[in-house]
């Protein structure tokens, strides 16, 4: 094979075989490719695409380029949500057990985060002694005895993503949609999964930031992920304004854990005065998200006939506390120490600089905006600059006003996380223009804006 002639061919827009792009993907990993080629080769998929035949052939390569989750016969579905990622975008955490206890099996292969978008792996490596890289076999039995886990792809799996990754990254090829299609679904199919759901955003701290190009996106994963036998959806989100009330890798798994706990749709906020009858919730978009994407799948996998069926089925299963339980179940399974995970669960903070950003006014929230808010938790040390930035767990905010909330002078908008009070005190100044407070509530915008099927 002449890979020039391959590349010069893509480059003048040319439509490759499947044989071809396999051979690309196989020589790129045996490493009979070098850097410099292949990152020429990426930027010709950047300017020229790639058609529905190609990135078929794109990503079953990248699958077979290594090792696949292979489970027992069993009635349970395997499924499995991914989300392009967003600011306090933990739905996954809560997600897991609540489908294990819905009668699916969950090997929920998940990564860490790079700039504002937090990874998941990043959170869960804030509880003490868990465990997210696991082998093969370990990662089998634990969804059969379980019925879920959360953790890395092993080093054998799809080993092709990671190399082409590590390239796109460094040469601007990243938002290509037939590279975005490729790298996600290929890490999902190695799953041999029943059914995928997608979580899509779009908006200020989305990677996609117009609904348009988060529906193109959307349409050409759902349409691969069906294509290649797996029952894949796609749920178009807005990224605008942080998911729940919290942001940061230990702040999140807490608020995961209150979204666990029966009875916690509705709470009152700490704003809130003695006596009030106000209530705000405090969980209702992670709820949401949480819900629409267990709900999506018993109707994917033909466990529940309707939509409103499931969304009740998943409600009634979340308020009952299995889901909680079962969360214990997987932490210990992947070798956290639950005494010391609860200890620190029990303190209000774990750093000793935390200051607020007061409301300066009274009125209705009507901005909080998630990417310098995302921003702010990067530089604090909550994410990466570069993948070898080192995580500070235990950094972020907490206690956010969300758009909609009545607030009056000397309300808390945010709670600051930090290492020290010099960088508290430069988040709180940084954060300020991240509100704005109105006379008149916000008009609402719906969370969840499409649904894609097909």
């Amino acid at each position: 094979m002449s890979f020039l002639a391959l590349l010069e061919a893509k480059r003048q827009g040319l439509s490759l075989h499947a044989s071809q792009i396999r051979a690309v993907v196989a020589s790129f990993t045996q490493g009979q490719i070098p850097d410099y080629q292949m990152a020429a080769f990426l930027m010709a998929i950047y300017f020229r695409g790639l058609n529905t035949e190609e990135t078929t052939a794109l990503t079953l390569a990248m699958r077979d380029s290594g090792d696949a989750l292979n489970f027992p016969k069993d009635p349970r579905p395997l499924v499995d949500k991914h989300s392009t990622g967003g600011v306090g975008d933990k739905v996954s955490l809560p997600l897991a057990p609540l489908l294990a206890c819905l009668g699916f099996r969950v090997p929920m292969i998940s990564g860490r985060g790079l700039g504002i978008t937090g990874g998941t792996l990043d959170k869960l490596d804030s509880i003490p002694g868990f465990q997210t890289q696991l082998p093969a076999k370990r990662i089998v039995s634990i969804v059969q005895e379980v019925g879920c886990v959360i953790c890395g792809q092993t080093d054998r799996m799809v080993p092709a993503d990671k190399k082409l990754y590590a390239l796109r990254d460094v040469t601007g090829t990243v938002p290509s949609i037939p590279l975005i299609v490729s790298s996600i679904l290929s890490k999902k199919l190695a799953e041999n999964l029943d059914a995928l759901i997608l979580d899509v955003k779009f908006g200020r701290a989305a990677f996609m930031q117009s609904q348009a190009d988060a529906r193109k996106l959307a349409k050409a994963m759902v349409a691969l992920g069906n294509r290649c036998g797996v029952n894949t959806r796609a749920m178009l989100t807005d990224m605008s304004t942080p998911i729940g009330r919290a942001a940061g890798n230990w702040l999140e798994v807490k608020e995961s854990l209150a979204c666990l706990e029966p009875g916690t749709g509705v709470a009152p906020v700490s704003n809130s005065k003695k006596g009030e009858a106000a209530a705000t919730p405090i969980l209702l978009d992670l709820r949401q998200l949480v819900l629409a994407s267990a709900a999506h799948l018993l109707v994917q996998t033909g466990k529940a006939s309707s939509f409103k069926a499931a969304h009740r089925q998943a409600e009634d299963c979340l308020n009952s506390g299995a889901p909680r339980r079962k969360w214990d179940e997987m932490l210990v399974a992947q070798g956290a120490n639950l005494d010391a995970f609860r200890n620190k669960l029990a303190r209000d903070h774990t750093l000793s600089a935390v200051v607020d950003l007061k409301a300066h006014r009274r009125g209705f929230v009507s901005k909080c905006d998630a990417r310098l808010l995302g921003e702010v938790i990067r530089d604090l040390g909550g994410g990466r600059l570069t993948k070898e930035s080192v995580i500070h767990h235990e950094v972020g905010l907490d206690q956010l006003a969300k758009p909609g909330d009545a607030v009056r002078r000397g309300d808390t908008l945010a709670r600051i996380h930090a290492m020290d009070r010099a960088q508290a005190e430069t988040a709180r100044r940084r954060i300020q223009p991240a509100f704005r407070i109105t006379d008149r509530p916000p008009a609402h915008s719906p969370l969840i804006a499409e649904v894609i099927a097909r």
